[in-house]
């Protein structure tokens, strides 16, 4: 039990920090919806690993839509996706 708090923790402060460095492409207008072409794989790509399964997968598919989108960089994909994992699902 302990080491599954640990490693729900670990992804909830890692999905934040993700979610942050997400958010970054708005400080500097202009650079910001390049480096989303770049940032857009990777940050689906370790929402995928974080998450394994159908979960991961549909959530990689929405960060990398959004992360292109211009304008929606604020939705927290990695939050939301904890979330969902671990207070919206009833086991």
């Amino acid at each position: 039990m302990i080491t599954n708090n640990k490693i729900k923790y670990r992804q909830l402060f890692i999905g934040i920090l993700m979610d942050l460095i997400g958010c970054l492409s708005y400080v500097i207008p202009g650079v910001g919806e390049i480096a989303d072409v770049v940032w857009a794989p990777i940050s689906a790509y370790i929402l995928a690993k974080m998450y394994p399964g159908k979960i991961g997968k549909v959530a990689a598919i929405v960060n990398f839509i959004e992360e292109l989108s211009p304008g929606l960089d604020f939705i927290p994909t990695y939050t939301i996706t904890w979330c969902y994992t671990y207070l919206g699902k009833q086991d």
